[in-house]
Parts: structure tokens; C-alpha cells; sequence
């Protein structure tokens, strides 16, 4: 399937208030709805290269800056999955008003299982990118040492006086570069645009008061807890050379996929890290297209 990415510039987006804030989205073409979820410090922009792709072949494509990121507001709020979770079920219900296909990556993707799993009417199935197993680490998932790092780190990020300093820091275009280039393996793909599409809105006001917020935010439910109430078709897709969320991780989705292989399809994606979706995306377009046709 040929790209046919757009340009950041180009997308056309609208604004939709939710509890008085101002969510930004964009809509593209006609048919099954399907709503693109972003990952942690991405934004509608990270979808570019898939937006109208599927547009093109038939479906109608909605994506959507989470509260806190992107060009969405950025309050003051105690952040949570399940406060996401809530402003996705208000989108479906006021501006979608049919059952959507739910599709994200590394958080996206675990937002994705909580509306298939919490809102089964609102969901027709979900496509996983590389889906994290919690918006932090449990602690008992670090070792001691780690769990002391953590939770120093922790502080020091919630603080008045280190906080914003921090920030300051972790949001350098050199260091976003730097990272990006530890989590995707075909470093051509971490392009200028996509610094700027990380870097610009860490520059809106609230932005470090968000970050700190999620980092240290509860972990929510884990994937093992929302599989079993999921009746949904899934397409789990995972860039095998990820180190954020290593392949290991994907094991409960294969034994899925190998159990149910009429609901569930599993495919791995070799040489390609944390955002298949925009490191390889002629091949990630290819997957959900052929199994959005699938569905119906």
C-alpha cells in the first residue's frame, strides 16, 4: 500500500468541548468508524502517516488529542486512564453515534481493551499497537533498587522547585530525538516533524504540570484483567525490536491468538520498535486494512 502521509500542517482539526475543555480532533472519510489513540507525549500528528490511508480505502477515520496532550488543554487535573477513558465514551456517544473500531498504541492500545472492555456497545472491535501494560509500572513489577529510583524520581518530578527544571530537560529537542532514536529502528523515521510534533506541545502552559501529573499517576487495570470480559475482534500488532515493551510482553495476546484465531489475529513486525504504526506504516496500514475487511 503506497503512503500517502500528510503533512502536520495540513490536517484539518476541529475542537470539541468536554467538561469545559477543548479536545482536539480530526475526522477523515466515509464508512466504519475507526478512533486512532495516540501513545504517551504523541499526538494526532504520530498518525499522519495512516490518517488518510485509511481514509482512502474506505473508512471513516477519527483521531483525537487526549486531554493533557497534543492541542488539547492542558488543566491542572489528577490524570488518569480512567479519565480518558471517560472523554473517549463522551466522544463516541456526542460526535461518533455508531459503534467504532478502537485503535492505539502503548497506552492508545490499553485505552482501546478498557472501551472494548467498559463499553461494549460503543465498540465494534480494536486494532493493539505495541499496548502497554499500565500508564506507569506497578511497583512490584520493578526490584527493590529500581522501585527506590522510581519513587525518588517520582518526587523530584512533582516538585515545585526540580519539577519544571526537570522538564525543562526531558523535553529538549535534542533529548526527544535521542530517545525516539533508542525506540525506533529505522532512524530515517525520526524526522524533524516528528520532534516537533513531541516538542510543540511541551511548550503549552500546563504542560509540565501534565507531565508531572502522569508519571505519577496510578497504573489502572492491567490487560490480563480486561482480556476476559472482551468479546470484540482484536488485530494485535507488535514491533518485535521494542524496548519499551519488549515482544516478551505480547505472550498472553499470542496464546489468545492461537486459541481464538477467528477473533484473535497476532502479527509481529520484525527490525521495528515502540510506534509501528509510524516507523513501518506501509505494513501497519496493510494489517488493519485487511482486517477492518474482515469485520464486514
Amino acid at each position: 500500500m503506497t503512503i500517502s502521509a500528510i503533512p502536520t500542517s495540513q490536517i484539518e482539526f476541529s475542537t470539541w468541548n468536554w467538561q469545559g475543555h477543548r479536545i482536539r480532533y480530526t475526522v477523515r472519510g466515509q464508512g466504519t468508524p475507526i478512533v486512532l489513540i495516540h501513545g504517551f507525549g504523541a499526538s494526532i500528528g504520530h498518525w499522519r502517516k495512516n490518517i488518510p490511508v485509511l481514509a482512502e480505502v474506505g473508512y471513516r477515520v477519527f483521531a483525537i488529542d487526549l486531554l493533557g496532550f497534543g492541542g488539547s488543554d492542558k488543566p491542572a487535573l489528577d490524570y488518569s486512564l480512567e479519565l480518558w477513558e471517560n472523554l473517549l465514551a463522551d466522544f463516541s456517544r456526542e460526535l461518533i453515534q455508531a459503534p467504532a473500531v478502537w485503535a492505539g498504541n502503548s497506552i492508545g492500545a490499553l485505552l482501546a481493551l478498557m472501551m472494548l472492555a467498559h463499553h461494549p456497545d460503543l465498540s465494534r472491535g480494536g486494532v493493539l499497537l505495541n499496548a502497554a501494560g499500565g500508564l506507569n509500572h506497578r511497583p512490584e513489577e520493578l526490584n527493590p533498587p529500581l522501585r527506590m529510583v522510581m519513587g525518588t524520581f517520582s518526587r523530584v518530578v512533582s516538585s515545585p522547585g526540580f519539577g519544571p527544571l526537570m522538564f525543562n530537560l526531558v523535553r529538549q529537542k535534542s533529548r526527544i530525538r535521542s530517545t525516539l532514536q533508542q525506540v525506533y529502528c529505522d532512524r530515517t523515521a525520526v524526522t524533524d516533524e516528528l520532534v516537533d510534533i513531541i516538542y510543540e506541545p511541551s511548550c503549552d502552559p500546563g504542560a509540565q504540570q501534565v507531565f508531572a501529573s502522569i508519571l505519577t499517576a496510578p497504573p489502572g487495570p492491567h490487560p490480563s484483567e480486561l482480556l476476559p470480559k472482551i468479546t470484540q475482534p482484536l488485530l494485535i500488532l507488535w514491533g518485535a525490536a521494542d524496548p519499551w515493551t519488549p515482544i516478551s510482553g505480547s505472550k498472553l495476546y499470542q496464546m489468545l491468538a492461537e486459541q481464538e484465531p477467528e477473533r484473535i489475529q497476532f502479527a509481529s513486525i520484525p527490525n521495528t520498535g515502540h510506534c509501528p504504526h509510524d516507523e513501518r506504516p506501509e505494513q501497519v496500514n496493510a494489517y488493519i486494512s485487511d482486517w477492518l475487511k474482515g469485520l464486514e
